[in-house]
């Protein structure tokens, strides 16, 4: 009886925070909770024509097409490729750039390098993909370097190169996001106290020692949260990113989890297989984020909940 009356005192006295966070509750169970319920169409044969109640139930059909597609096996191996490869190249490159772009003294320099690492966060995939496209071309930019510098005697076409287009798309992504992506961890080492600093610097520690044995553990928490993001969205590959670069030349090395669902439920109109296709994802995507929160909370003593 008196937790309850504790419970309902806290409400009272937090009772704008509660009417303020309200619309964001309401947004996300219109949006996020609500069209869930169509996730049952990956269990029928689904008509756009006809109500989703009433519609025949297949039970697994559409995941055993999925499974023993001859597609399924090319799809996930340029999922995990792209996925692995932004992992551990992509990851760590902003701990490290904010970590090192702490240390400069300079302010207007270092202001100077933060604006232009994030700037090509602000701009779309569809020019920034129009960017690339230009630079990668035959008569492109890379090329005429390439060749200007005697790495290379004839202009080559990288996006029709299946072999290039993982490194392409790992690039391409770190470019646009390094800076972005450096921004939460400069502001976890802002949040350091000095006074660690100053010790360290009293026993003798040079810069380095200080970036491994205070910069790093400190935002170590923040590493971990971000860590377990990444891992639990392995199958998210961009999918605006892969459909801006990709053309029937690197079909082979481009056709992703996301471009295999959009093919078969925009184009195709297969809506349940595409249903199927996401489900399963979202399944995965569950499985590893409870994975990584587990691992981390173990390793590290840092977890997500």
């Amino acid at each position: 009886m008196e937790t309850k009356l504790a419970l309902n005192k806290r409400i009272y006295h937090q009772r704008f925070l509660l009417l303020m966070a309200l619309p964001a509750v309401v947004w996300m169970i219109i949006f996020n909770y609500i069209p869930m319920y169509g996730v049952i169409i990956a269990f029928q044969n689904y008509r756009i024509i006809k109500p989703i109640i009433g519609q025949p139930f297949v039970g697994f059909e559409h995941f055993v097409e999925l499974f023993t597609s001859g597609d399924f096996g090319n799809v996930m191996k340029n999922t995990l490729g792209i996925s692995f490869l932004r992992l551990f190249i992509g990851f760590p490159l902003p701990i490290i750039f904010a970590i090192f772009l702490n240390e400069i003294k300079s302010i207007s320099f270092k202001r100077f390098i933060q604006t232009v690492s994030y700037l090509p966060h602000f701009l779309s995939w569809a020019v920034l993909g129009g960017i690339m496209v230009n630079w990668l071309s035959d008569v492109g930019f890379i090329n005429e370097l390439l060749m200007n510098m005697g790495f290379i005697s004839e202009p080559v076409f990288y996006l029709a190169e299946p072999d290039m287009f993982w490194g392409i798309a790992v690039f391409s992504d770190i470019w646009k996001e390094l800076g972005w992506g450096a921004i939460i961890y400069l502001a976890a080492i802002a949040g350091i106290n000095p006074s660690l600093y100053e010790a360290a610097t009293v026993d003798g520690c040079n810069r380095f020692h200080k970036m491994i044995h205070i910069t790093l553990p400190s935002i170590a928490p923040t590493i971990s949260i971000f860590l377990i993001l990444a891992i639990s969205g392995m199958l998210n590959t961009n999918f605006e990113q892969i459909l801006v670069l990709r053309n029937s030349l690197n079909q082979s090395a481009s056709d992703v989890i996301d471009v295999f669902v959009y093919r078969t439920g925009m184009i195709a109109g297969r809506y349940s297989y595409a249903q199927a296709i996401g489900l399963f994802k979202s399944v995965v995507a569950l499985i590893l984020l409870g994975g990584a929160n587990k691992i981390t909370q173990k390793t590290s003593g840092h977890s997500l909940y």
